[in-house]
């Protein structure tokens, strides 16, 4: 599957390919979503923030380093292994870069469009996916 084609499968699991791996979104209500993320090593999401989307990331296997602040003066970095979570509330800018191949969960607000790239190693621009 080609970058950003989407697939459900039976059981209504949606896969997302992305250029960085694909999400499996397992769980979308009005109220909340839930995602599998696998990100391929060395791979990285976009520099990015939500305006009204809350969520919390948890590293299932893999070793992932997440760049994260308020601002782009204030970021930091942390690296996560299996077992640790980090929250992203609204407005946190943010980035994971895979070290290995890493397995994300993510539980969220349900927003899926509420993306604002400020940086991206694909050449993706503007608000929505791919």
């Amino acid at each position: 599957m080609g970058t950003g084609t989407t697939m459900k499968s039976g059981t209504g699991v949606r896969r997302v390919d992305k250029p960085w791996g694909y999400e499996l979104i397992w769980a979308e209500t009005s109220d909340y979503v839930g995602k599998h993320l696998h990100v391929r090593a060395g791979q990285a999401l976009s520099l990015q923030y939500h305006e009204t989307k809350d969520e919390t990331i948890f590293v299932h296997s893999g070793v992932v380093t997440v760049t994260f602040g308020e601002s782009m003066e204030d970021l930091r970095t942390r690296t996560m292994r299996p077992g640790e979570a980090i929250r992203l509330p609204p407005g946190t800018i943010h980035r994971m870069v895979a070290e290995t191949d890493v397995d994300l969960f993510e539980a969220s607000t349900p927003q899926l469009d509420d993306l604002v790239r400020l940086d991206d190693s694909y050449g993706r621009t503007g608000t929505s996916e791919p």
